[in-house]
Formats: structure tokens, C-alpha cells, sequence
């Protein structure tokens, strides 16, 4: 095996070893509304925080199918787990947009995180030298274990107007601070991916100098070649959502598989030898992989053939937007099923196949899961592709 197949297999190795630990700790993670440690450590050490962080950062810079095998095999143990590694990863997507010396402040420390909320929030206001705002961003996930916070920001100019991009529209930036200066609010109080601590946050009359500068709008910008860069942030956000979701519900279908080897309802048959639940079994089996095979098959061929600078274009994001909605979509069907045959053993509060119920019914309310992506995926395939499509 050479170096480059060493590092691309490694993150799927690290995380099938820490998959006890994982497990082990659901309870905590569910309870205390984060990661404990010692996980939290072991998470850094076997470096699952920076798979897609450039290697010249000290990241391993691996393929999105490792990335998202990877993410999946963690899901399948903690939602919340698999869904701060994503987030963590997804924010280290910045990276390449950002001046060497700023990466290099961030990075460089082996536990680095940002963590962040969408563009919903106030805009800064262009000052000599930077950028000053106030304001206040929700559903920073991972924010108690970061080390830096960013802003997703649009930019008032000295004269009042809103600062424009190359294309002509708002231009939105990212302002990176570290989360010394950022007040957390302790507001996250959900049914499901409670381990996530996704708080709101504020800032007061914070400046932000340019140097500390990055954003995700113009994907011709980034200083960092590689085909894993030309896939767009949008694009593999949505996909580590999917991967998020498939791993929830090859849980659930596991556990409901175990379950059905023991349980016997009372004047029915070992549900393992019923043979509804046979095929029904057998159906959600075929479901889920089929899910899965389209969407690394989608991103392996994107992948192959991307360029190091130009970002994909607008008929792949759509190839990876339909391969990733269908997946997220079949991933809860194929949990609903698993619940539903599970009865009673599915409700208590705690239970496996309870809790996986609950985070995956709040990641389907995430803008990623929702039914609209098939509107403008549907308007590339004809031709009509939407203004904007990320």
C-alpha cells in the first residue's frame, strides 16, 4: 500500500476502533449536551477532525468517499458524534480560502475547531483594515469544544450600500475570531442530536481585521488546489448530511435486526421468523445500499474527474445534491420502517432505537433534508437551471 492509499484508508480504520468508545459514552453525550472526554481527546488524536483539512494545514486531505465512509461508520454509533466531525470538517473547508499565516494560526494547534451558524444574521461593516459586527448567529454545532468561531456575514460599505461580488450579487463573508471573544448562549434544548450543543452565539462591537478573512461565495478564489476542493462546500455538506443519515438508520435496521433474533410477541411467531418482517427486512437492506452505492458512486466519479482549480459545475452539484437528498430520504424511510416493526421495544427513552429515532428526525428538519432540493436538481436535469444553485 503506498502513502497515498495509507492515508485515504487510515480515518476509516481510526474511527471502526474508536466505535466502543463511542457507543459506550451515547448516554453522556445525550445528557450533557456534548462530547466527554476522554472521547473528545480520542476524536483529535486519531485526527477525524481535519480528513478534509489540506495537507500543507497538517490535514489529510482524503477522497469524499473515505470522508464519508467514515462519518457514516460513527453515525451508526452517535448522531452526535458523526454530526460534530462533519461540521468540524465542513468549517475546515474554509481553509483554503484563507491567507497562509491565518491558516496557520488556526491550525497548527492539533485540536483546532470552528464552529459557525448559517448566513442568518446582521451584516458587518467595512472598516479601515477589516470589519466590524455585532449580532447574534444560531446552531453553531461543536461550539463547546471549539477553538475559533466564524460569522457568515454580508458587508455594509462606508457609504451604506451592500458590497457586491464577481457575479454581480451580494458578496457574504466569513469573519474568524477566536471563541474567547464570542458569548455562548446554552440554548440548545432539542428532541434529537442533543451530543451536538449546536448554541447561538453573539458577538459586541467586535473588529475583525481583513487578514482573518475567508468565504465559501466564489469558488474560484481558494489558494489550495486538489479535486476534493473543486467539489463545492455546499455539495460536500450536503453529502456528509447524507452519510450522517445513512449511518443513523443502518443502525436502526441493525438493531432492529438483533432484536428480531429474541423477540417473541406474545401469541405470534419470533419476529425473525415472520415472514413479513423477512421482507420487509430484506426491502430496507436494499433500500439503504442501493442509497449508498448511488451516492459514492456519484462523488467517486465526480472526484476522478474534477479539475485542481475549476470548481465542478452546475450539473454535477446537481448530480451530488440528488444523489445526497435521495439518501437522506431513504435513510429515514428505511428508520421509520426499523422503528415502527420494533413496537414497544423503540419507545422507551434511552433506547437505541429511540434515541437514532430522534436524531434522525432532527436532521430531517435540517435545510439539507429538505423536499425543495428536488425543485432546482429537477430544473438542471431539464435544462432550466435555478440563478443560484450551490
Amino acid at each position: 500500500m503506498d502513502q497515498e492509499q495509507y492515508i485515504d484508508a487510515d480515518p476509516v480504520t481510526r474511527a471502526k476502533g474508536l466505535a466502543d468508545q463511542i457507543a459506550q459514552a451515547a448516554d453522556e453525550i445525550e445528557h450533557a449536551r456534548e462530547i466527554p472526554e476522554p472521547l473528545l481527546s480520542a476524536l483529535h488524536e486519531a485526527r477525524l477532525f481535519r480528513m478534509v483539512l489540506p495537507r500543507v494545514y497538517g490535514g489529510d486531505e482524503v477522497s469524499p468517499m473515505v470522508y464519508l465512509e467514515t462519518l457514516e461508520d460513527v453515525a451508526r454509533h452517535d448522531a452526535s458524534v458523526a454530526w460534530n466531525l462533519f461540521v468540524g470538517n465542513s468549517a475546515a473547508l474554509i481553509s483554503p480560502y484563507l491567507e497562509p499565516e491565518t491558516a496557520h494560526l488556526i491550525f497548527d494547534d492539533p485540536r483546532a475547531l470552528i464552529a459557525w451558524g448559517p448566513p442568518v444574521g446582521p451584516n458587518a461593516t467595512a472598516e479601515p483594515g477589516g470589519y466590524r459586527i455585532t449580532g447574534k448567529w444560531g446552531f453553531a454545532s461543536g461550539c463547546r469544544h471549539a477553538t475559533w468561531m466564524g460569522a457568515h456575514c454580508f458587508v455594509t460599505e462606508a457609504d451604506g450600500s451592500t458590497r457586491k461580488g464577481a457575479n454581480g450579487r451580494p458578496l457574504m463573508l466569513c469573519l474568524l475570531f477566536p471563541v474567547e471573544q464570542a458569548t455562548l448562549h446554552g440554548d440548545w434544548d432539542t428532541i434529537g442530536l442533543r451530543g451536538t450543543g449546536s448554541e447561538s452565539y453573539s458577538v459586541t462591537d467586535l473588529f475583525v481585521p481583513e487578514s482573518r478573512i475567508g468565504q465559501r461565495s466564489d469558488p474560484t478564489v481558494r489558494r489550495i488546489p486538489g479535486p476534493l476542493y473543486a467539489i463545492t462546500q455546499q455539495s460536500l455538506y450536503a453529502a456528509s448530511v447524507a452519510a450522517g443519515a445513512l449511518g443513523i438508520a443502518r443502525g436502526m435496521l441493525d438493531e432492529l435486526c438483533a432484536l428480531a433474533q429474541r423477540k417473541t410477541p406474545l401469541g405470534r411467531a419470533r419476529l425473525a421468523d415472520d415472514p413479513r418482517i423477512q421482507a420487509g427486512v430484506a426491502r430496507a437492506e436494499a433500500k439503504l445500499g442501493a442509497a449508498r452505492a448511488y451516492l459514492h458512486a456519484t462523488l467517486k466519479d465526480i472526484y476522478d474527474n474534477a479539475d485542481e482549480w475549476a470548481p465542478i459545475d452546475v450539473p454535477d452539484r446537481a448530480r451530488i445534491r440528488l444523489a445526497s437528498s435521495h439518501a437522506i430520504h431513504t435513510s429515514l424511510e428505511v428508520a421509520n420502517y426499523s422503528h415502527m416493526t420494533a413496537g414497544v421495544d423503540a419507545i422507551f427513552d434511552g433506547q437505541p432505537l429511540e434515541r437514532r429515532f430522534r436524531d434522525i428526525h432532527t436532521l430531517s428538519q435540517q435545510v439539507q433534508s429538505h423536499e425543495g432540493h428536488y425543485e432546482g436538481i429537477g430544473q438542471v436535469l431539464l435544462g432550466n437551471p435555478p440563478d443560484v444553485f450551490y
